[in-house]
């Protein structure tokens, strides 16, 4: 191992030590803990596709709505999320997420028809939004001095979840009724609201108090400092980013079994590994973006998936697609890249509310790719969607490009 690698390993275990040690160590834990739930149960939606398929008789085009239903709903809830965070603090909102994603979860389970199903995720999907903006509002006050580092570990834990998840689900699916692959998280939801009581700070009433209302004078505010170029270029590439990761994630399961000829534990192995990879990326581009900066990250993590997504149609081989899905995991640090970024920049009387917006603002429109592509793949067009895929991330490092250096 050369020096200087040596040296930036070292340098990344101490900066784990320092993220983990004291009372904030602990909270910082129990946050990741949640959004690995939050996050990898949302995604047992791709790995469940051909299970509610056959449950309700759906086509690729109105299962691809089903998850664009779950990801606007997401979207949706950003912004309530942003501005309860600060209006009563992340304590209760985290808590409250557990509690909603446990009951809607039962109503996902227990639909008797495509409509509740379609009802019940959008409500799930609301849920799971309330805590991503409050546990990223959280980590300026528990790391004002490591923001990248913090929020590149808890990021982690969300590719940990939906790395082990999502396969874990297709094998109980597979193995005993579908309703078990989203049915056993319920018990993990609500032992997990009960230590998100426990150990996140309670917000003091002073700082719950400072938290304006949405008056014109200060919606006026808010927009001026959106209007920004150092928030308009990053919120275009998390945008860009969110209608990518989507679109590929809600249909590369459902690919590798239609297209490549995958078995169903194959093809949720392999999607399990994309977001394995995740453990390791996150933090490295947390790490990166607090070292060399947002610009030169995002040009490093935008190369590998242009290439894959553009070598995916010519390949079948399983051992082949390991490597390509390898190349594409390293879209997954562009939110760590972009979201500390965005944190950074906003005021922090309005950062909750303003990131909530912006949240919004690129989760809605992603949202969409889920449904674009799934009616690209009903039409025949399942190769030429991983190609399009492969310009817009393109565009993402053209952007890059435009991001005011640091």
């Amino acid at each position: 191992m050369t020096e200087p690698t040596s040296g930036y390993l070292s340098a990344v275990s101490r900066s784990v030590r320092d993220l983990l040690a004291g009372r904030r160590g602990t909270v910082l834990i129990a946050i990741a803990g949640g959004w690995f739930l939050t996050m990898g149960v949302r995604m047992i939606y791709p790995v469940m596709v051909p299970y509610l398929q056959s449950a309700y008789d759906l086509d690729l085009t109105t299962a691809g709505l089903l998850l664009t239903v779950l990801f606007m709903a997401y979207a949706i809830g950003q912004l309530p999320g942003g501005v309860l965070a600060d209006r009563i603090g992340e304590r209760l909102i985290l808590t409250s997420s557990m509690l909603i994603s446990a009951i809607t979860l039962v109503l996902v389970i227990t639909a008797g028809s495509a409509i509740v199903l379609f009802v019940a995720t959008a409500l799930f999907g609301f849920g799971a939004a309330l805590y991503a903006v409050g546990r990223y509002t959280i980590l300026p006050q528990l790391y004002p001095e490591q923001i990248g580092a913090a929020n590149g570990l808890t990021a982690s834990s969300q590719d940990a979840g939906q790395s082990v998840l999502p396969p874990l689900a297709g094998i109980i699916a597979a193995g005993l009724v579908w309703q078990l692959g989203f049915g056993f998280a319920v018990p993990l939801f609500l032992a997990m609201a009960a230590v998100l009581w426990v150990v996140t700070p309670k917000r003091s009433a002073d700082d719950a108090d400072d938290a304006e209302a949405l008056s014109l004078s200060g919606l006026r505010y808010i927009a001026s400092i959106l209007r920004q170029p150092a928030i308009v270029y990053p919120t275009t590439i998390l945008v860009l980013g969110l209608f990518v990761w989507q679109a590929f994630t809600g249909f590369y399961p459902t690919y590798l079994v239609q297209e490549k000829g995958l078995s169903q534990p194959l093809s949720s192995g392999l999607f399990g590994l994309f977001f394995a990879l995740g453990i390791l990326i996150k933090p490295l581009s947390g790490g990166a973006y607090d070292r060399i900066g947002a610009r030169r990250s995002l040009l490093f993590l935008t190369t590998g998936p242009i290439a894959a997504f553009l070598a995916l149609p010519f390949f079948d081989s399983f051992w082949v697609l390991i490597v390509v899905t390898a190349f594409i995991s390293t879209l997954l640090g562009f939110t760590t890249v972009t979201e500390p970024f965005l944190l950074e920049h906003l005021p922090e009387d309005i950062r909750g509310t303003g990131f909530g917006i912006l949240r919004t603002i690129g989760f809605s429109i992603g949202a969409l790719g889920p449904v674009f592509f799934g009616a690209a793949a009903d039409n025949g067009f399942f190769d030429e969607a991983f190609m399009a895929l492969a310009a817009f991330a393109g565009a993402i490092m053209l952007l890059a490009l435009r991001i005011p250096a640091e």
